[in-house]
C-alpha cells in the first residue's frame, strides 16, 4: 500500500508457540500437501504454528532474493525490510528450510522454488555448507 524504508518492522509472525515434539505430532497440516506448513522454528527449538492464531505474516512468500527478513528477539519473530520496498511490491523472505533428510535432487524438488530471481537456487531449502552435499 505504501513505500517502506530499509529496516522497517512490518509485522510479527505470530501463532501458537509449541514444542518441536508437538509440531511433529501435528504434521502434516494438510495431508494432500504435507510439505506445506505454517511453522516457524525459533532458536530455542520451539516452533510457532501460525495455523493456530496466526496473522497475515503466514502468507508471506519465499524468495531467493527477498526484500524482507525475519528477526528473532526474545522468542518472537518480526518481519523487517532488508532494503527499500516499493508500493505494490510483493513482500518475501528466504524460508531457508532445513530437513533431516540428505540433500538430494528429489528433496530439493519437493521444496521447489519458483521465485524467478536471477540467482534462484531452485529450492526453498537452506543452502548447504560446502562439503555437505
Amino acid at each position: 500500500m505504501r513505500h517502506m524504508a530499509a529496516g522497517e518492522t512490518l509485522i510479527e509472525y505470530v501463532g501458537e508457540v509449541i514444542s518441536m515434539a508437538e509440531a511433529i505430532a501435528r504434521h502434516p497440516h494438510d495431508a494432500s500437501n504435507p510439505d506445506h506448513t505454517f511453522y516457524f522454528h525459533l532458536d530455542d527449538g520451539r516452533v510457532i504454528d501460525a495455523l493456530y492464531g496466526g496473522n497475515d505474516s503466514k502468507w508471506i512468500n519465499h524468495s531467493c532474493r527477498p526484500n524482507c527478513e525475519p528477526d528473532e528477539a526474545d522468542g518472537r519473530i518480526f518481519i523487517k525490510t532488508r532494503r527499500p520496498v516499493f508500493r505494490g511490491e510483493e513482500l518475501t523472505f528466504d524460508y531457508g528450510l532445513v530437513s533431516d533428510e540428505p540433500m538430494t535432487e528429489a528433496l530439493k524438488a519437493r521444496y521447489a522454488c519458483r521465485c524467478g530471481a536471477a540467482k534462484c537456487r531452485g529450492t526453498m531449502l537452506a543452502p548447504s555448507p560446502v562439503g555437505w552435499e
